[in-house]
């Protein structure tokens, strides 16, 4: 008897998928181009094999069985996975990775990410149907974006600190600059303060921090006083939802609380300390010597490196955290 694992093949797997759409043998067969018998014989070693009755025969039609039905569900789910695995196959013979892994700051504008994460997929190379490298997004912080980088669990890291030491093997480009300003809620008691709010001043208050991301790399910890209280938090939204709602004050990036800046729910005061500047950039890691049939460097990490090169994109990045359309050059 043929063993189950040697009966699911994709011919068994077309063969079932032809008599259901067929609604015989006899059609199935002439589609298939085989003689009816020879696929009653088939099926009968496919029903053998798998010790179950695929099909009703007493009705004198193919009507498939409850598992016949399960049969060819499944069937047709595996015969669409082994297609679109050719498909990634073909395209990585073609230059392009099969996954692409883009860790992102958080002051990086997630809207600006996405519109480009949509382009990257509208993308037809050769007549195809997409590129066919999956994308995943990680979102990091501080010394977390070097480290996905570093550590290899990332192809491409965008908001890097560019005063960072490089490592070897690394590619560094400059992003642009992002102000940080001091900000608390209006109802906060630092809102009423007048003049420069010193260091002591600062101490008696809450200070709201996010958590950085590095679980290897020494985590970095900006503007924080020693002995101060501190909130910390998972992502720079959480910080600044916390702020809103009066539970600690801090730095925030300008243009990610510019909104809330404008409308009123975040009041900016001068501090003893210089506001801060970030210069952030992003990096990949250097292509090795190029194998044998094989591009240097991935199609799909060309492709983003490509969008990082316009000044436009950049200034997006850390720019635009609202709705506005994203600027061309």
């Amino acid at each position: 008897m043929m063993k189950r694992h040697n009966a699911l093949t994709p011919d068994a797997l077309a063969m079932m998928d032809a008599i259901a759409r067929c609604g015989s043998f006899a059609a199935a067969a002439r589609e298939l181009g085989k003689v009816p018998s020879a696929l009653t014989y088939s099926v009968r070693q496919l029903e053998d094999a798998l010790d179950v009755l695929l099909f009703d025969r007493r009705s004198g039609q193919a009507k498939l069985t409850a598992a016949g039905e399960e049969l060819l569900s499944e069937g047709r789910r595996l015969l669409a996975e082994m297609e679109a695995v050719a498909h990634r196959v073909r395209r990585v013979a073609g230059g392009w990775e099969t996954q692409l892994t883009v860790a992102m700051d958080g002051v990086i504008s997630r809207l600006t990410m996405f519109e480009l994460c949509e382009a990257f997929y509208a993308l037809r190379p050769a007549g195809q149907d997409g590129p066919g490298t999956r994308l995943r997004l990680r979102t990091e912080v501080l010394a977390g974006t070097w480290e996905a980088l570093v550590s290899g669990q990332a192809d491409l890291a965008i908001g890097v600190d560019v005063d960072h030491a490089v490592p070897a093997g690394i590619e560094l480009r400059t992003l642009g600059e992002i102000d940080f300003v001091f900000a608390v809620a209006p109802h906060h008691a630092l809102a009423a303060h007048d003049g420069t709010i010193t260091d002591a001043e600062l101490l008696r208050h809450r200070a709201v921090a996010v958590a950085d991301s590095a679980q290897r790399l020494t985590p970095l910890t900006v503007n924080l006083l020693p002995g101060q209280d501190v909130f910390t938090v998972a992502s720079l939204q959480a910080k600044i939802e916390a702020q809103l709602r009066c539970l600690g004050c801090g730095f925030v990036p300008e243009p990610i609380a510019r909104e809330h800046i404008r409308a009123g729910r975040l009041v900016v005061k001068a501090t003893q300390r210089k506001q801060t500047r970030a210069r952030l950039g992003y990096a990949w890691r250097a292509s090795a010597a190029p194998q044998p049939r094989k591009a240097p460097q991935g199609l799909a990490l060309q492709w983003w490196l490509e969008q990082l090169q316009s000044p436009a994109t950049r200034q997006a990045l850390l720019e635009r955290h609202c709705g506005m359309p994203m600027p061309v050059d």
